[in-house]
């Protein structure tokens, strides 16, 4: 089991809220909770991409 999964909990969650939140519009809420996860996931790949290359 990887933590993956939690992590795109947490991003669904964090993204659904943020979109109500921040936004207007029901499209602004979709588009930046969509945007907010986007980059929830992305950026959690790439730092672990970055702490694996540290590790070694």
């Amino acid at each position: 089991m990887t933590y993956f999964p939690a992590v795109l909990l947490f991003a669904l969650f964090a993204s659904t809220v943020f979109g109500i939140t921040q936004r207007e519009t029901p499209r602004g809420m979709i588009r930046y909770g969509i945007y907010c996860f986007v980059l929830f996931v992305g950026s959690a790949i790439v730092l672990s991409w970055v702490m694996f290359f540290i590790a070694r």
